[in-house]
């Protein structure tokens, strides 16, 4: 009898640690462009794996690094590669370089008023409308107009990307107005008949994607899946996921299923791109 009952306890102190056993928690923090991304990748996944919880913040690829390196978070979101001063950084408190994740692609897309009729924009105009060397739109082929310029503010992996690209390392126009998330930059050249503006493809809902080319002689090419998987379209890119170490358990698990077809396939529901 006195077993019976000692068997019984230990079962029923079996299923209260069971039960008790605590959620599985991840912080992903970062990138802007990427958090409507991360936000769908989690919310699917926590629907089939309810034992997990999974945060996600934005605040710009900058910051996501930077919690990276404080332990603020357990995955930075990253819409450019980590610089080698914040893996040294990473180094000096972790012993380790950090991982490089490739979750998808995207092509940085430029934005233009709905009612603005230039045909395209070569790269080396880009940059002469971004550093001020170009400043009205008469000069590329449209309205006799001066350009309003937006972009993201600098702690933006998209502004550092288009910085180093675009601009060769060149200062931003001092008359650019810096918005905080990509959202913003597109509500503003929705808004404004002479506005440019560059970002994610998937922001690009009410404004005009300007075609791009690479120089004067090549073709002008939009965002598409096509053109970005065979590197046509001049402005690509990938979004990449950044872990101190090599990632285990629940973590591991977790960015295996974004590498996965579905999650794969989840990206470009949103309108990004497949990382292979």
């Amino acid at each position: 009898m006195m077993k019976k009952i000692l068997t019984l306890a230990l079962i029923a102190t079996a299923a209260v640690s069971v039960l008790a056993a605590p959620k599985a928690k991840i912080t992903v923090k970062g990138s802007d462009t990427m958090v409507i991304l991360a936000q769908r990748w989690a919310e699917k996944y926590m629907t089939a794996h309810p034992d997990v919880t999974i945060q996600v913040t934005g605040g710009g690829s900058g910051t996501g690094i930077s919690a990276l390196v404080n332990g603020s978070t357990d995955i930075c979101n990253a819409s450019r590669p980590m610089k080698g001063s914040e893996r040294a950084k990473l180094n000096e408190r972790y012993a380790s370089n950090g991982v490089e994740i490739k979750a998808a692609k995207d092509g940085i897309t430029v934005y233009a008023h709905p009612s603005n009729t230039v045909k395209d924009l070569t790269l080396a105009q880009l940059a002469q409308i971004y550093t001020g060397k170009i400043t009205n739109w008469k000069q590329v082929g449209g309205a006799d107009a001066k350009i309003v310029v937006y972009g993201r503010e600098n702690s933006s992996g998209t502004y550092t990307y288009f910085l180093d690209f675009v601009l060769k390392g060149k200062d931003y126009v001092a008359s650019m107005q810096s918005l905080p998330g990509t959202a913003a930059v597109v509500n503003a050249v929705s808004k404004d008949k002479y506005a440019i503006g560059y970002g994610g493809a998937a922001y690009a809902k009410g404004v005009r994607e300007v075609p791009v080319k690479k120089d004067a002689t090549t073709p002008a090419y939009l965002p598409e899946a096509k053109t970005i998987a065979n590197g046509t379209y001049p402005i690509s890119r990938y979004l990449y996921l950044y872990v101190v170490n090599k990632p285990t358990g629940a973590m591991k698990a977790y960015i295996d299923w974004i590498l996965s077809a579905e999650g794969q396939a989840m990206a470009t529901q949103v309108g990004y791109f497949p990382a292979k």
